[in-house]
């Protein structure tokens, strides 16, 4: 291996040159889940609603495979209006200990109701009281008003078994493209961009482009 093969470790064989989007990003988020000191999974999501003003917050990226990238809430919050709206987003995975991240876009759909009951479910019990409490990105005249709709909601359903809000759900990211960047020296890094060539969320093929840092 010569020295211009590699940058900080990184040979070129090892992302630059994979043809496969979806094989790279699990390799990458296995990576991260063994090295990130606390969720490797949370990710900056931006929507943009009717007024064309862009919005970013950090979510938790729950699910991840050739269909899209999966992620929870509730769909009556300003994140949920603005996927009404403007079904797209872009996201971002940012793992500062291997100073790498993976960025996406593409065509937003709610997860079908199988999925996102089996989701809900897993969630601790006290999470999905708070699914139904939360009233999310509306006004909250006090930390205690909070408090006493979550104690109503478990008068309301005192056992084990919790049911999914109607109003909260799963959202799932078809991308259109996924960009691959790797930290290098003196800011060489490494950026790598596949395009999707197909429908959004369907079979295809993916396009791959080297891009400048």
């Amino acid at each position: 291996m010569g020295k211009d093969d590699a940058v900080d470790g990184l040979t070129k064989n090892d992302f630059t040159q994979n043809p496969d989007p979806w094989a790279l990003f699990r390799q990458w988020f296995a990576d991260a889940q063994a090295s990130e000191p606390e969720d490797p999974n949370a990710m900056a999501l931006a929507t943009c609603g009717a007024d064309g003003l862009p919005d970013v917050r950090i979510v938790l990226l729950k699910g991840a495979d050739e269909r899209g990238f999966v992620f929870y809430t509730n769909t009556l919050s300003m994140k949920g209006g603005e996927l009404s709206d403007n079904p797209r987003a872009g996201l971002v995975l940012h793992w500062k200990s291997l100073r790498r991240q993976v960025r996406a876009r593409g065509e937003v759909t709610r997860v079908d109701d199988a999925e996102a009951d089996a989701y809900f479910a897993s969630r601790a019990r006290d999470s999905r009281l708070g699914a139904w409490a939360s009233r999310q990105s509306q006004p909250l005249e006090s930390r205690e008003a909070l408090i006493r709709a979550v104690e109503e909601v478990a008068a309301r359903f005192p056992g084990e078994a919790v049911p999914r809000p109607p109003h909260w759900t799963g959202y799932r990211i078809a991308p259109i493209t996924m960009e691959f960047w790797q930290d290098g020296a003196y800011r060489l890094h490494d950026r790598v961009r596949f395009t999707h060539r197909g429908d959004a969320g369907e079979s295809g093929t993916w396009e791959r482009s080297r891009l400048y840092p």
